[in-house]
């Protein structure tokens, strides 16, 4: 006999129905996708003045339903119009987010589907996702097998996760770093309890990598003077240049004075997937932890880091918490609770955009899209090159990034260039220091990106004046 009394949900948990839901919804994916097939005419990055976007996006709290339709088109066109668009051929800026759409649909389905990957026993599908793309990452960049991982929000939060571990194994101790590092691993450091003293700058040479024999140097003179040297931090693709450290001579100082070689390859690890970008990180496979952003050069949409150990168990180790509260959803056997390896507790399922987008589109296509990339920049040095009266090199291409000045120019001159081509919509390039040095720099990831894209933007750059707006 049926249950009479049985309830009746509707399908949203706050009462919206189905009908409307779907509308919504397909006004979603429409918007989405028109702006992807649209987003070269868009400025590269778009910025509003605080005050004008809050008299149109704010006010008094609603009280009472306002039309949901109206404000999906007031999110597309002003919310998220003014941002960086980082999936533009011609945003060339910092590092971009050339997201596929892909990803965008493993993470519109794990938002759909509220998917965690806390424990096991709450999270067994996310989960395994989660290891099967770490376990992917792991065989493309040809780590030692039984290498672990996480994924988390980006480079900060996985290189303070590497931190940690690298505490919790080899105790206190002199960190080494270059003056090319990420400003983030200090910042990282410091908030772990590595304070000053324990952070030893070391110098990199002329051609922007740590150098060894002061590495060398520094190390001998701390164990002289009774420090303990814990861990050195290389870096594959400085974001200022590109420029990867001499990853095989750190590892062997390492191993001979027994510290923790941490690679931060944020930006350029994916490059070691290519045939190119394996010259370029010889030695990766060597680091006891390695971080990369796959929201950069793998094609995610944000936010998606990832910290890869070769020791199995360091993370867990490290992070482990089995409250009572958890006991009936924790893991047993080889089963695992990602909880446990990191900081975080509740954490989204970030694997699912990845192992979408590496189904649908195969290995080769990103190795192809990471070559595209490389190549570019490459032209883009030698388009310089053919220029020589108007352009000097200052830092060659280096997977992906090139850095150049103009000649015969006075201070602030490469800083008001960048901000004239970002301001007119058509390009977004930044400028920053070398050695104290102005500089301009290109960062090229999107596979769509053209040889036009690059001449245009040099050809911009080098006008006296930007006389009008980018229009299509």
């Amino acid at each position: 006999m049926k249950n009479q009394n049985k309830s009746v949900y509707p399908a949203d948990t706050l009462g919206m129905d189905s009908d409307e839901m779907r509308r919504l919804g397909y006004q979603m994916v429409d918007m989405v996708v028109d702006r992807l097939q649209a987003k070269h005419e868009l400025p590269a990055l778009k910025c509003q003045d605080r005050q004008i976007l809050e008299q149109q996006l704010g006010g008094s709290v609603p009280e009472l339903p306002m039309d949901p339709q109206a404000s999906l088109k007031l999110l597309a066109e002003v919310a998220l119009s003014n941002q960086q668009n980082g999936d533009h051929p011609r945003y060339f800026a910092r590092v971009a987010g050339p997201s596929s759409y892909a990803a965008v649909l493993g993470e519109w389905m794990g938002t759909g589907f509220n998917a965690v990957a806390i424990s096991w026993g709450g999270g067994s599908g996310p989960t395994t996702i989660e290891l099967i793309v770490l376990n992917w990452l792991c065989q493309l960049l040809g780590l030692p097998e039984g290498s672990e991982g996480v994924l988390l929000s980006g480079g900060s939060m996985a290189n303070t996760t590497a931190f940690s571990v690298a505490r919790s194994q080899r105790g206190m101790g002199r960190v080494y770093f270059t003056d090319q590092a990420h400003s983030s691993l200090p910042r990282s450091l410091k908030e772990l309890g590595f304070g000053e003293d324990y952070l030893r700058l070391i110098p990199s040479d002329d051609s922007l990598k740590m150098s060894v024999d002061a590495l060398r140097a520094a190390i001998e003179e701390d164990i002289a003077s009774d420090y303990h040297p814990m861990m050195v931090i290389a870096t594959a693709g400085t974001t200022n240049t590109g420029t990867v450290d001499p990853l095989n001579a750190i590892a062997d100082l390492c191993e001979k004075y027994n510290l923790w070689f941490h690679v931060d390859g944020a930006y350029g690890a994916p490059a070691a997937i290519t045939k190119q970008g394996k010259t370029y990180l010889d030695g990766i496979t060597r680091a006891d932890s390695l971080v990369l952003d796959p929201h950069k050069w793998f094609f995610q949409p944000y936010d998606v880091g990832c910290l890869l150990v070769r020791h199995p168990g360091a993370l867990q180790a490290c992070f482990d918490m089995n409250p009572e509260y958890l006991k009936d959803v924790q893991a047993q056997g080889e089963d695992v609770d990602m909880r446990n390896r990191s900081l975080e507790l509740t954490r989204r399922a970030r694997g699912l955009k990845l192992w979408m987008s590496l189904r649908t589109y195969g290995a080769a296509k990103f190795r192809h899209g990471i070559e595209q990339g490389i190549r570019l920049a490459e032209y883009a040095e030698y388009y310089l090159r053919q220029h020589p009266t108007c352009w000097e090199v200052v830092s060659p291409a280096q997977i992906g990034i090139v850095c150049f000045a103009l000649r015969n120019v006075g201070e602030g001159e490469h800083e008001r260039r960048a901000k004239r081509i970002t301001d007119s919509g058509f390009a977004c390039v930044s400028s920053t220091q070398l050695k104290h040095r102005s500089v301009l720099r290109l960062c090229i990831l999107n596979p769509l990106t053209t040889e036009w894209d690059i001449r245009e933007t040099l050809d911009r750059l080098a006008a006296e004046d930007l006389n009008t707006e980018y229009s299509d």
